[in-house]
């Protein structure tokens, strides 16, 4: 173990541990530890007993007796009482690193509940408990609900921001509200939901193929001793994002399309997709495909780096009693550092719809990216490859909101707890 806290310790990594580097070890461990106890000191009598580490554990959807509980706290108890104060606690972690007080603080997984629209990156982390009692599958189905009823809520919105990314320019100048009027002047409130059918279809096979592929990326990726890093898991994450983005790539291209779309010129989503490959082949399933894949890495680099500084800045100043944050603090925290993601990786993400849809356009170049990037600079400035991130921002709220919601319902009627 002396290993372990030089190895923590030592963080300028000159492998030398000098006496600053060991004080700022002790500082910062003894934060953690401190919440650590903290949380599991229930009744705040200052001394951890055998039933508080049974409650402890269950909330992390881990069931212990009380004679396992026993068992652990005797290995910490030094004085013989069958309780654990603080000196106690202190003096046995101190010096075995425990870096898994992370664990202890796993309300933080940084969950896809919050489908804001566009994929989050990080798939769900399930526990070994989780895994054994079935409880994930019914995590990842109220997650798809949730997102389906969230898409389909805030589906105009979604619409609207594909129809300026595609038509917006200096000379037609579409804001918020002429948007509506011409799609409504267009097709009629229904035509507002163009295009969703297909964004809820493709959750469920993309949620499906996101968690498969970042299990199996986890595994290759951990360390010897079991353990997974932030950057593993952002490895693992965008890779597993790109695998899932690749196989149902050709529905991205439907939704856009049908989006796009006049009345009556697709009936639906087979039609759309056999008329698609009649006229342009197989290769216009998978138009904009380069700038989608580039555009996962700032998404989910700013996206996890965010969480993370929100995070540890929320335990460093207000986690007084507990490490648990409670719902809303993880969910603006979710927003908000999804939403950074998506302003970094914008402008990819115009460039690929414009691609998806400018074979549909009659008489227009079919530029590559690199070209379209080019034009568009070149005629609209910086600010044409932010189009349509006005109406991309307002469905982030209320998308939030109904995802939560609709979550939580159905977790009740799942019986998760």
């Amino acid at each position: 173990s002396q290993q372990k806290i030089f190895k923590a310790g030592d963080t300028n990594q000159d492998g030398q541990l000098d006496f600053e580097e060991f004080m700022q070890y002790l500082k910062d461990h003894e934060k953690k530890m401190k919440l650590a106890f903290k949380s599991l000191d229930k009744n705040n009598d200052g001394k951890i007993e055998a039933s508080e580490v049974v409650q402890s554990l269950k909330i992390l959807g881990i069931s212990i007796s009380e004679k396992q509980a026993e068992k652990i706290l005797q290995s910490i108890d030094a004085d013989g009482t069958m309780t654990v104060d603080w000196n106690e606690w202190r003096d046995h972690f101190m010096f075995n690193p425990a870096t898994d007080i992370e664990e202890i603080i796993r309300y933080w997984k940084h969950s896809t509940v919050l489908d804001i629209g566009d994929s989050l990156t990080v798939p769900d982390e399930f526990t070994e408990e989780e895994k054994k009692t079935g409880q994930w599958w019914k995590q990842l189905l109220a997650g798809g609900v949730a997102g389906a009823v969230s898409r389909t809520g805030t589906a105009p919105l979604d619409r609207l921001k594909v129809m300026m990314q595609v038509h917006g320019s200096k000379s037609n100048k579409m804001n918020i509200a002429s948007g509506f009027k011409q799609m409504l002047k267009e097709g009629g409130v229904r035509s507002l939901w163009r295009g969703n059918g297909v964004n809820v279809v493709k959750i469920a096979p993309e949620t499906a193929i996101k968690f498969w592929a970042y299990e199996q990326y986890k595994k290759i990726l951990t360390k010897d001793d079991g353990k997974l890093g932030t950057v593993e898991r952002f490895v693992s994450g965008s890779l597993a994002g790109a695998t899932a983005q690749t196989s149902i790539y050709p529905m991205e291209v439907l939704k856009t399309r049908l989006a796009v779309g006049k009345t009556g010129q697709y009936s639906g989503m087979f039609d759309c997709a056999k008329k698609i490959l009649k006229r342009e082949g197989v290769k216009a399933f998978y138009k904009g495909y380069i700038p989608n894949i580039l555009g996962i890495i700032p998404y989910a680099g700013i996206d996890l780096a965010v969480y993370e500084l929100l995070k540890s800045t929320w335990l460093e100043h207000y986690a007084s009693s507990s490490a648990n944050p409670g719902v809303f603090v993880l969910l603006g925290c979710g927003t908000v550092s999804s939403t950074c993601g998506q302003l970094a990786s914008y402008p990819l993400a115009l460039i690929r719809t414009r691609m998806q849809a400018q074979a549909s356009v009659e008489g227009a170049p079919q530029l590559n990216m690199v070209g379209l990037f080019q034009r568009i600079i070149a005629t609209e400035g910086i600010r044409g490859l932010y189009r349509g991130i006005a109406p991309n921002f307002m469905k982030v709220l209320p998308a939030v909101s109904i995802s939560y919601v609709v979550y939580e319902k159905m977790k009740q009627n799942l019986g998760i707890a």
